[in-house]
């Protein structure tokens, strides 16, 4: 097997929380891109615990984040990615130039019931898969 020559993508997904939204993109893009994406994720104010709902609306669709922890957003975390994906924080995100980034307009899943996450999660999932034919060309069925 041969060492790695191209440092592979890496993408932050930021949230207020870092509770629900950018836990539930971190750990679909973990899962679906078989490592290799590097995935952070952090919120500029983070809650306490995972919202139990994203915990349980993800482990529907076999992906466990229970063991996972919001995080604080970092500058670092924000230099060291190439792609930045915020989710409600908007100005709060530091900003750097020569990064990619996107704000993806997602309901807040805070207080919600695991029937109410559903939608959201599968709009995540939906963005995520089409990130990684961006992002891992060479993962996309069509790709040579």
């Amino acid at each position: 097997m041969t060492t790695e020559t191209a440092k592979k993508p890496s993408v932050l997904f930021v949230c207020v929380h870092n509770a629900g939204r950018s836990q539930m993109a971190a750990a679909f893009l973990t899962s679906l891109s078989k490592g290799a994406v590097e995935v952070r994720s952090a919120g500029s104010q983070p809650a306490e615990k995972i919202n139990p709902a994203a915990v349980e609306a993800m482990a529907e669709v076999g992906i466990d984040m229970s063991a996972e922890v919001p995080k604080v957003l970092t500058t670092e975390a924000v230099k060291d990615s190439d792609v930045v994906i915020t989710m409600g924080c908007g100005d709060e995100c530091p900003y750097f130039p020569g990064k990619r980034y996107e704000d993806w307009v997602l309901e807040d899943p805070a207080g919600k019931g695991v029937e109410s996450v559903r939608p959201i999660r599968d709009e995540i999932r939906t963005r995520i898969e089409a990130l990684i034919t961006e992002l891992v060309p060479a993962q996309h069925p069509d790709a040579q």
